[in-house]
Formats: C-alpha cells, structure tokens, sequence
C-alpha cells in the first residue's frame, strides 16, 4: 500500500517535471507560429478595450494603432509596437522575440515575446516620468498568457483589458 503511494507521488513529481521542461521541446517552426497567435491575441485585447471605451464616447477618440492586426504581420525580426492614444495620453506595447527559442531570464514562467507596456502624457514626458511594465509572452500547460510585470510595485499578473483600465486612468 506505502509503495502505491510512493510511485503515485513519484509519477505525479514526473509528470510535474515534464510539463515544465515542454518549452525545451518547443521547435522553432512551432515558436514562430506560437508567437505571431500571441502576437495576435495581444492585439486582439486592445481592439476589444478601444471598442469598449469608444462605445461609451461621441465621438470616438481611443485610436488603436495598428487598427487591423493579422498573426502574418508579426514581425520576427525587429520590434513590434502596438499603441494605444485618447488625446496624448498614450499606452505604448513594444515587443519582440527572445533570442533564443524561449527564455526565463527575465521572468520564471518560460516565455518567447518580451517587451513592455509604457503608459504616458505630455506632463509626464516633461518631467520623464513615463510608467513601464514588463510584459513577457508566457508558455503556460493550458493556455500561453500574455502576463506582465510591474518592477517599482513588483506585482505580476496577466495582462487583460483591466491593466489597460487602471493604466489610462492614471493618464486622465
């Protein structure tokens, strides 16, 4: 009976083991497609906070720039930038892969895009004051999760339309 409790723990400590090394077996073919979906959804939770707030606002004023995002449009290669802008008061994501095939320099969880979230006005630009997060691309067992990282507060969590809220907030 003790040894059927054992090799159930050791199976599960197995399991645990493999499914944190799967971003070891990730081919670069599958990290390049990875990234431009992530690329994509990131995007997409912009998209879906300016319409929300440009619903509530005659005119709308909330640009997304790029308006129209596509997962082909990733660039490999260079930076990718995406901004958010009420009137000057803006919120600039820039991100770009990570050297290698995936990396967990910078953050625990494995993670392919790296990049950072810049929130700022022309007040705040006068006195270089412009708030940044990081913002890593996650390898998660159920579902791969922008997350970012807040370095002067050092909370974490998820990125989603809400960081956006509190954000632009900060900026009116």
């Amino acid at each position: 009976m003790a040894d059927d409790q054992r090799i159930a723990r050791l199976a599960q400590q197995i399991g645990n083991e493999i499914r944190k090394e799967q971003p070891l077996l990730l081919t670069e073919p599958e990290a390049i497609e990875r990234r431009r979906q992530g690329a994509a959804e990131l995007h997409a939770i912009c998209a879906a906070f300016a319409a929300s707030v440009n619903r509530l606002l005659s005119p709308p004023v909330l640009e997304l720039t790029p308006p129209v995002y596509s997962p082909a449009e990733f660039r490999e290669s260079g930076p990718n930038v995406f901004q958010l802008n009420a009137q000057g008061r803006i919120i600039q994501i820039v991100f770009a892969r990570t050297r290698d095939t995936f990396s967990t320099e910078k953050f625990l969880i494995p993670y392919i895009l790296e990049g950072e979230v810049r929130a700022y006005n022309q007040e705040m630009l006068e006195r270089t004051q412009v708030r940044n997060q990081a913002l890593f691309f996650c390898l998660e067992e159920k579902h791969d999760n922008w997350r970012y990282f807040d370095w002067i507060q050092g909370r974490s969590g998820v990125f989603t339309a809400e960081l956006l809220v509190t954000l632009l907030e900060r900026l009116v």
